[in-house]
């Protein structure tokens, strides 16, 4: 199964603490917690290009599974890690923070990030 495509954010949970914990600052936690943020994956083999949109804010990172690759986190710090790929999901560990982004059907991505006991869950929709 392919992750290419555009997605929309249709929920998330524990946002805030989530973001609390990696020291986003309480301004722009308010601003983004009602964003919908819409995530473009382009997969070309082993190439990924992910694009997420949120507001204003554009993210853009690119890696190849198993090579370690310059990623920009949600805080904008760059930090190098290597993305494995384990069937239809995609895990990547950044500065403490384990991420799993998993294709749960075709139109369905569902991304877990973990900091020690905070669980962020967002599930976005194919549009």
């Amino acid at each position: 199964m392919s992750f290419s495509g555009k997605y929309q954010l249709e929920s998330q949970e524990n946002f805030e603490p989530f973001m609390k914990a990696i020291g986003l600052p309480d301004e722009l936690i308010q601003k983004g917690k009602d964003i919908k943020s819409v995530s473009e994956i382009e997969e070309t083999g082993d190439n990924f290009k992910v694009t997420v949109t949120t507001g204003t804010k554009v993210l853009v990172n690119t890696f190849t599974i198993g090579q370690e690759a310059e990623l920009e986190t949600i805080t904008g710090e760059k930090v190098k890690a290597v993305v494995q790929r384990d069937g239809n999901k995609l895990k990547v560990s950044l500065k403490g923070i384990e991420s799993v982004t998993e294709l749960v059907d075709g139109n369905t991505i569902v991304n877990t990030m973990t900091l020690g006991g905070i669980v962020y869950k967002r599930t976005s929709k194919r549009i």
